[in-house]
């Protein structure tokens, strides 16, 4: 496989069972650079589960925990994450600039080899309009807000966003070619959106700009991952 595609993709392992995710990055370590983990592995299992699936076979971890809390609290999850030596982690601009402010300074402490990526979540991919106005109450259009968290995010330090791809390419021109544009939501262009509503093909994606693709079960669902990948827009034999 394509070495450039391969380090591009994230497969999200949406699983509470350690053994099962473990399982998971051994049969798709050599299709993805990244593996993702969230609550459903991490509360069970605590933080020693990045150290079981680096052991798998899992090159990088991005700790998708969307931290969002006071400052010190939010330093306090960086700081743990570093340690584990996470390649990636999120946090929700929302918390504002003191707490993401907060989170670059710890994360700092560390060497640059060893800290870990920080992006902000700005409107979850499950989220539309009609949600974050009426039941949110946030007047801005999705695009514009995200622009708006986005900018202050990168402003305060963080090394990128997460985006859906349908604002994958307005965020690339807001933001610079040096952001990190990571998107998630990535389905085969005839596939269900499950439980995510902004949802994108890879290769829309990969053209509009996003640094790395976050695939869950249209990947590890398929029996053939190669063929998974190409139902994906993905030319994985490049």
């Amino acid at each position: 496989m394509d070495a450039n595609v391969r380090r591009k993709i994230i497969c999200a392992l949406d699983t509470g069972c350690l053994d099962e995710a473990k399982e998971t990055v051994a049969k798709f370590k050599d299709y993805a650079g990244a593996f993702k983990i969230g609550h459903g592995l991490t509360l069970p299992n605590g933080l020693d589960v990045v150290d079981e699936l680096r052991e798998a076979g899992a090159d990088r971890i991005f700790l998708d925990l969307k931290l969002h809390d006071i400052p010190s609290s939010v330093a306090i999850g960086v700081r743990e994450a570093a340690k584990r030596g996470v390649w990636m982690m999120t946090l929700h601009l929302s918390g504002g600039p003191a707490m993401i402010t907060a989170a670059v300074v710890e994360a700092h402490e560390y060497a640059l080899e060893e800290r870990p990526l920080l992006v902000g979540v700005s409107v979850l991919t499950s989220l539309d309009q009609h949600v974050l106005t009426d039941h949110l109450g946030v007047q801005r259009p999705i695009l514009d807000h995200m622009k708006k968290l986005s900018s202050l995010g990168v402003e305060c330090g963080l090394d990128g966003v997460v985006t859906s791809a349908h604002e994958c390419s307005d965020l690339r021109s807001t933001l610079g070619h040096e952001a990190t544009l990571v998107v998630p939501g990535i389905r085969p262009r005839s596939g269900e959106k499950q439980d995510q509503t902004r949802t994108g093909d890879a290769a829309g994606a990969l053209a509009a700009g996003a640094s790395y693709l976050v695939i869950g079960r249209a990947l590890t669902a398929k029996p053939d991952p190669v063929e998974a990948l190409r139902a994906l827009g993905l030319d994985v034999d490049a």
